[in-house]
């Protein structure tokens, strides 16, 4: 035992690294495949980056607990004279000279490490056995860091346990790119959170800032920390601007026209210039189950004085969004989160504004009143309207290949099984893959797989390897207080003083949404 048994075992994973490489060169005792080596050498190196793959990752958790122990370890040798934020850099420098980390890297690895190791069993767990990479151990960290036991127990149960009362669906946590899981993760936690959304919204908002920061070649960034809802418009609106910009005499890339229209915006009055707006459908679902998918712009008069809106500058930029919100919380009576596309989640209060600032149409979505799932619909004819569009939206959430964060706004509606080859227009039979997956699979051997009502299609590579898409995680929505919504029958009264909004055949979600869209004339 001891630095001899550390020393045999490095000796002996060398010797296996060999033996890999070997293999990858096509010079191992034996090939992947006789009868045809040049396909079994490339489904080896598949395999081969599997089995990698699970090894790095243990080899991150065996990091993280040696990191965690020599910490330990050196506070008790260092004793109690030596002052903590002293302990703390000179064992952050020791990490970073063996593990070659500058300063900064080296605390925030030794953060990481700790929260994993200390408070994330799960997390651990199944970064020891090769399911997670560590990037997804340090978003669970950064995801949890916030808050309570309870609150990321919780989280990493929905993610990590199988067993648990509403376990992640669709794509495991570990065949996810790490900045998916964070998408996901953020957008679970900005649900459960225990302190208001509108709070924490608040103080975001009290925090806004552009910021400069030099970089190489002459170059240098220029970011602003703003509301989601701005945020994303003006970036929907810079892509549309430059998408339009491109054509046969247009050498420029898209990304590179976005940015020659930002510098045009902020050094010209281009953003004052017009008040052009992109028209954008939506849809709504009334009753409890209800959500409502507005294609308004962002900005716009603040509202009536819910959550941070009163902090807020109007902005003449309005571009097409989309925004996802319960009824009841449109209603003002819970403060469930909205889900803005390509963002997550948003206050209510900012989904009210973006909602009464300009939404002229609504289509009727209707979903699971079990799990908030969106409910099947189709057709007979080859084109795909408005309303499934905005399902198809509702459905994926994003581009469906693995790994791919092109939001719902830039995809495509494509059929899964060719309408010339009897497929239906019918939402189990639609994708909406964003342009550079569309092509891919039209001219490639990818191939999406069948989706289903409220499951996106998944994927098969050439080699015959199935990928899952990634899926929304539908939530029952929240209903308001029942001591709010029905009263108890006064004394020789067969029927209650206030009526349950469900029972009676009403809309109160689009009662209110006529009146704030078209309100009557003073």
């Amino acid at each position: 035992m001891g630095k001899s048994a550390v020393v045999r075992a490095f000796g002996e994973i060398r010797a296996a690294l060999a033996v890999l490489n070997a293999e990858v060169d096509g010079a191992g005792l034996e090939p992947f495949s006789a009868a045809d080596p040049l396909a079994g050498v490339a489904a080896g190196c598949l395999d081969i980056l599997a089995g990698a793959r699970e090894v790095e990752a243990g080899f991150a958790g065996l990091k993280a607990r040696a990191a965690v122990g020599y910490a330990e370890s050196a506070d008790v040798v260092a004793g109690p004279d030596v002052p903590v934020r002293a302990q703390e850099m000179a064992v952050a420098a020791e990490i970073g000279c063996v593990l070659a980390l500058g300063p900064r890297a080296a605390s925030s690895f030794l953060t990481a490490s700790h929260a994993v190791v200390a408070s994330l069993p799960l997390t651990l767990s199944a970064l020891q056995g090769g399911v997670i990479s560590w990037g997804h151990a340090v978003v669970m960290a950064d995801e949890t860091a916030c808050l309570d036991a309870a609150g990321a127990a919780a989280l990493e149960a929905h993610f990590l346990d199988p067993d648990a009362a509403d376990p992640a669906r669709g794509c495991p946590v570990g065949a996810l790119p790490a900045h998916r899981f964070k998408a996901k993760a953020r957008t679970w936690r900005e649900r459960h959170h225990a302190e208001s959304i509108e709070a924490r919204h608040a103080k975001g908002v009290s925090e806004r800032r552009v910021e400069f920061r030099a970089d190489q070649d002459g170059m240098a960034w220029l970011s602003a920390c703003l509301p989601a809802d701005q945020a994303l418009a003006g970036w929907n609106r810079l892509t549309a601007t430059a998408r339009g910009m491109q054509g046969p005499g247009e050498g420029r890339t898209l990304t590179q026209l976005r940015a020659d229209t930002f510098a045009d915006a902020i050094l010209t009055n281009g953003t004052g210039a017009s008040d052009t707006r992109a028209s954008g459908s939506g849809s709504m679902t009334e009753g409890a189950s209800g959500s409502s998918t507005d294609g308004a712009g962002a900005g716009g008069s603040p509202s009536d004085g819910a959550g941070a809106a009163l902090d807020r500058v109007p902005s003449p930029v309005r571009a097409q969004v989309l925004v996802t919100v319960p009824v009841f919380s449109l209603l003002g009576l819970t403060d469930e989160p909205a889900v803005l596309d390509g963002y997550g989640p948003i206050p209510p209060s900012m989904a009210r504004e973006l909602v009464a600032s300009g939404a002229g149409s609504f289509y009727r979505v209707l979903v699971d009143p079990r799990d908030g799932a969106p409910l099947e619909i189709g057709r007979t004819s080859y084109r795909v309207t408005g309303p499934m569009r905005a399902w198809l939206r509702m459905r994926d959430g994003k581009c469906p290949f693995p790994g791919c964060s092109n939001n719902s706004l830039d995809n495509d509606a494509d059929h899964i099984l060719a309408w010339a080859k009897a497929g239906t227009t019918g939402i189990s039979n639609l994708g909406q893959p964003c342009p550079k997956h569309h092509k891919l699979r039209h001219t490639t051997g990818w191939k999406p797989t069948p989706a289903t009502k409220n499951e996106p299609p998944g994927w098969t590579s050439p080699t015959g390897r199935h990928y899952q898409s990634e899926h929304q995680h539908w939530e029952p929505p929240r209903w308001p207080d029942t001591q709010d919504r029905v009263r108890v029958p006064e004394e020789g009264s067969s029927h209650c003083t206030v009526p349950d909004l469900v029972q009676i055949q009403v809309s109160p979600a689009e009662d209110w949404l006529e009146l704030v869209l078209h309100a009557p004339s003073a």
